[in-house]
């Protein structure tokens, strides 16, 4: 079961965007698994991948593809990843472009593929080329929960998030979806997300802002420590809004879209957390007093990707030990436990080394037994902080992954 609340927003239209859903039964029969989100003609598109070495057909040919030409149609299939599958994976990824560009008009370098779900299997050709002028003929630009739910896996729920902001009495919306729930770690997660909004943004400035926007979100998540062999990250801008266009990243305007995209960004990102694979805890882990980010970082995913504290946090039992161990093996050099302190929420668990005087196990239990916990930790060296959201491991978390491609 998901943990926490996070409903499907409503989502206003984005202007320029439409998205259509279509069953190919790649997987299930008889549920929505194809997805086209169209692009209007003079966006500006941008994209992140996986850094997996082994990365999949569709994330290869969306990279060359995004290189090449301005992206009008983005084409996402569930239940089947087309990884791992060779010289024949990368041509039917080429021709499920080519046959969108037959039936839209446009040239196939201007289509973006993407694929999700089981590895190493080739894609069924016939199944989704098929499906593909269904999705196309249902195009709508109220289609996001839809389009939300065809490119689920084992996620449990449809995952979204909108926001909107005035300037100078133009009104600017940013509407996303994702999917996401296991093999998620730092990297880019096992997931893909779509970002739009209707603001004019020239290209390097959007560039610059989904790269700021991914590594304050999916880039500080993980359930399971495995990064996918397909993630994929596209934020796309219509220009469609009446607000002036942002030519740089800096301004009124553009902070307020930046604070927008971000807000949409990690709003997916706690969505995906809190729908971990067999997930009963969404967990914050904040470090804070760092020397410097990336010691910061060391520490929260030390600690977030420690099954002793995943497994522990699954039974709610403080067992304070295992934080303070994972801290200690993070690599952090110089590191004075004396400085170190450690909370459970607002219950001080550790200083000076030690269990701190004001510690009762009654406290830390009944954090322990909330669904949502923060774990803070304060390092004593200096001043930057650094959050990361993660899970617990549960015995549902084993069943889900053991039966996969049953």
């Amino acid at each position: 079961m998901p943990v926490g609340d996070f409903p499907f927003p409503h989502m206003n239209p984005v202007q320029g965007i439409r998205l259509g859903t279509a069953s190919a039964a790649i997987k299930s029969p008889g549920r929505k698994d194809v997805m086209v989100m169209e692009v209007c003609e003079g966006a500006t598109v941008a994209g992140v991948f996986t850094q997996n070495a082994f990365c999949a057909a569709p994330v290869t040919v969306s990279k060359e593809h995004l290189a090449k030409s301005p992206a009008r149609y983005l084409l996402t299939n569930s239940g089947n990843a087309n990884a791992c599958t060779g010289d024949q994976g990368y041509q039917d990824a080429v021709d499920s472009c080519e046959r969108i560009a037959e039936l839209t008009g446009v040239d196939a370098s201007q289509v973006l593929p993407f694929s999700t779900g089981v590895i190493g299997v080739n894609l069924p050709m016939d199944k989704l080329l098929n499906a593909l002028p269904e999705a196309l003929s249902n195009l709508s630009e109220s289609g996001w929960q839809a389009a939300a739910e065809a490119i689920m896996t084992t996620d449990t729920r449809p995952k979204g998030a909108a926001a909107t902001f005035e300037y100078q009495g133009a009104t600017v919306r940013v509407n996303g979806i994702a999917k996401g729930s296991g093999m998620i770690r730092p990297d880019m997660a096992t997931m893909l997300a779509y970002i739009a909004t209707d603001a004019t943004v020239a290209q390097p400035v959007l560039d610059q802002l989904l790269k700021e926007a991914v590594d304050s979100s999916f880039n500080r998540i993980t359930v399971d420590g495995d990064t996918s062999t397909n993630d994929s990250c596209i934020l796309a801008a219509s220009g469609k809004s009446e607000a002036p266009e942002i030519i740089s990243a800096d301004g009124e305007l553009y902070s307020l879209l930046r604070d927008a995209v971000i807000a949409v960004h990690k709003l997916l990102a706690q969505n995906i957390v809190a729908d971990g694979e067999g997930a009963t805890k969404f967990v914050t882990v904040a470090v804070q007093a760092a020397e410097n980010r990336e010691e910061a970082l060391r520490v929260a995913y030390s600690v977030a990707q420690s099954p002793l504290i995943k497994t522990a946090l699954f039974a709610s039992d403080p067992n304070w030990g295992r934080i303070v161990a994972a801290i200690g093996y993070a690599g952090v050099k110089g590191l004075d436990d004396k400085q170190v302190k450690v909370w459970l929420d607002n219950v001080l668990i550790v200083e000076n080394g030690g269990c701190a005087e004001s510690y009762s196990e009654e406290a830390g239990q009944e954090v322990m037994n909330q669904e949502e916990i923060t774990i803070r930790i304060d390092l004593g060296r200096g001043e930057v902080a650094e959050t990361v959201w993660t899970t617990d491991l549960s015995h549902d978390y084993i069943k889900i992954n053991a039966e996969y491609r049953t």
